[in-house]
């Protein structure tokens, strides 16, 4: 078992992330294919004088030897990076959520459309991808 933690302030908040790993049930994960390890990750967060406390359990296919308990810690801290800067300007800025495609392959070329779209609105010299769809929007030409 290897332990790892970090703590980080920002957003009006201080954060303690630890995070607990394991290959001990490996073996009575073995139906999982691929497992390598378990892991626990207690995030603990202080918001105006109010502690929260959220709990969450993992499994991966890196190996204790790939990913010690530290490098998972970053891992899982670097997945929110992902959701908050493709995913959410897809859902929110672009409206994919609302979007009432479901069948065949429109669905993927919709989504591959829409990273494209992020791509060149990032690069669009705005302060962000919703700044650059308002000013588009305005000016169309």
């Amino acid at each position: 078992m290897r332990v790892a933690s970090a703590s980080g302030k920002g957003h009006g908040r201080v954060e303690r992330r630890t995070i607990t790993t394991t290959t001990w049930l490996n073996e009575y994960l073995s139906h999982w294919p691929g497992v390598a390890q378990v892991f626990r990750l207690e995030r603990q967060r202080k918001v105006k004088g109010r502690v929260e406390v959220e709990v969450v359990y993992g499994i991966t296919s890196l190996s204790a030897l790939a990913a010690d308990a530290e490098m998972l810690l970053g891992y899982t801290r670097g997945h929110w990076g992902i959701e908050n800067g493709l995913h959410h300007t897809r859902d929110v800025t672009l409206g994919e959520d609302r979007c009432r495609v479901r069948r065949g392959r429109a669905p993927r070329v919709l989504a591959s459309l829409r990273n494209v779209a992020v791509y060149l609105l990032r690069n669009a010299n705005y302060r962000s991808a919703a700044a650059a769809v308002r000013a588009m929007v305005a000016r169309p030409e």
